[in-house]
């Protein structure tokens, strides 16, 4: 599977082969941490002045391999996937074997990166329900006013929640019909490349 980089990333990693290859390992360096830590313009700054360009050029520079690095580690591509995408932007066969060896070193700690940074949602252990209906009140003697009542467990990092819901069955009936439509919305093309780009 090859990447398909947008116009605007290979601006940003069009910088790279006007700098040394020991300058493109400490990008790499500095991709990595910019994941851990966030951005850093002082760091920016520093090689800025180093290498005589804006503060910008070296953050869309650094910013670009993070986004090469992270979805090259995402989609787990094989070497060769990489290197068929890296060489359709013209770079060095050095510096092509040089951002392989960066993503090979650096790709089972970017998806541990990755998965840390992923939100931990609740997903969904059991449900308990029950049907009530009310036949008659002491004001009202000929009342039906039925209600369905939910018992949800969820599981969240281990450890278990319990939610109460309480609906009328017509409310019921429309969140059904709405989650049917999500879940054929998901066999969908769109959405399927939509959760294989997420995966």
């Amino acid at each position: 599977m090859l990447l398909d980089l947008s116009e605007e990333h290979k601006e940003h990693l069009a910088f790279l082969p006007q700098v040394d290859t020991a300058v493109v390992a400490e990008f790499g360096r500095i991709a990595v941490e910019f994941l851990r830590r966030g951005s850093n313009p002082k760091i920016y700054e520093g090689a800025a002045r180093k290498l005589n360009v804006s503060s910008d050029t070296i953050q869309h520079g650094v910013e670009g391999l993070t986004y090469l690095l992270t979805e090259s580690s995402k989609l787990m591509i094989s070497e060769l996937d990489f290197q068929d995408s890296v060489f359709v932007l013209g770079f060095s066969e050095e510096l092509n074997k040089l951002l392989l060896q960066l993503y090979l070193d650096n790709r089972k700690e970017i998806r541990t990166i990755l998965n840390e940074l992923a939100p931990r949602l609740p997903s969904y252990h059991s449900l308990e329900w029950r049907l009530d209906v009310q036949l008659a009140s002491r004001s009202l003697r000929q009342q039906i006013k039925p209600s369905v009542t939910i018992k949800l467990h969820l599981d969240q990092n281990g450890d278990h929640s319990t939610h109460y819901l309480q609906t009328d069955p017509a409310t019921l009936l429309h969140l059904v019909q709405q989650l049917e439509q999500a879940l054929e919305e998901m066999k969908t093309n769109h959405c399927r490349r939509v959760v294989r780009s997420i995966k």
